[in-house]
C-alpha cells in the first residue's frame, strides 16, 4: 500500500509489538523477562521479535554463547516510536483506563509529570480534528490508501461541521 500509516502498521500493527516495544523502552530487554511480563506464547515473541530485528526497529545483540541468548535494544526507529506509544497510553487513559486511573505516568526531563500529548512544533498547541487540516504531501499518488487526499472534490476534514466535541471521554 501507498500509505505510509498502513506500512507503519505492518511493521508495529498487531496488537503484541506495542507491549513488546513499550517494555524494551521500560527496561526489559531479554527474551525470558519479555515473555513473563507480557504472558504470551513464547513462539509468538520469538516471531515479533524477528520480524522487528528485520524491520530495524529493534536490534538483537548475544549475551551468552551456550545456550545462545539475546538481549533486544531499540534502535533509532524504536525510540521514535516510543512517544507514539506515550500518547496512545494516553489516549486508553482517558477512554479506557482502569477505574483507579492510569497505570503509568511519565515524568518529562524538566521534572514535570506531563500527559503526553501531539503538539504542533511551531506553536506548541495539541494537534486536534480542528486544528489540522490533512493535504497532499510529495509523496502522494493515486494508490490505494491515498486516493482520497488531493482527489477532485475532496475536501479536509476542516471544511466539514464538527458534530460533537472530541475532548469528551464517555461516561
Amino acid at each position: 500500500m501507498h500509505c505510509s500509516m498502513a506500512r507503519a502498521l505492518d511493521v508495529i500493527g498487531d496488537p503484541w509489538t506495542p507491549l513488546v516495544l513499550r517494555d524494551l523502552y521500560l527496561g526489559l530487554t531479554r527474551f525470558d523477562e519479555l515473555a513473563e511480563d507480557l504472558g504470551v506464547a513464547r513462539n509468538l515473541l520469538a516471531r515479533r521479535l524477528d520480524h522487528l530485528v528485520e524491520r530495524g526497529v529493534i536490534e538483537r545483540r548475544a549475551y551468552q554463547d551456550r545456550p545462545p541468548r539475546y538481549d533486544y535494544r531499540l534502535t533509532a526507529a524504536g525510540r521514535e516510536v516510543v512517544p507514539i506509544l506515550m500518547a496512545l497510553t494516553a489516549w486508553g487513559d482517558r477512554w479506557v483506563g482502569p477505574e483507579a486511573g492510569p497505570p503509568i505516568r511519565f515524568r518529562h526531563a524538566c521534572g514535570e509529570v506531563v500527559e503526553p500529548a501531539v503538539v504542533c512544533p511551531a506553536c506548541h498547541e495539541p494537534f486536534t480534528v480542528p486544528t489540522v487540516t490533512p493535504m497532499p504531501g510529495p509523496g502522494h499518488g493515486s494508490a490505494p490508501g491515498t486516493r482520497l487526499v488531493g482527489a477532485h472534490g475532496w475536501k479536509p476534514p476542516r471544511s466539514r461541521p464538527i458534530t460533537s466535541d472530541p475532548a469528551t471521554p464517555p461516561a
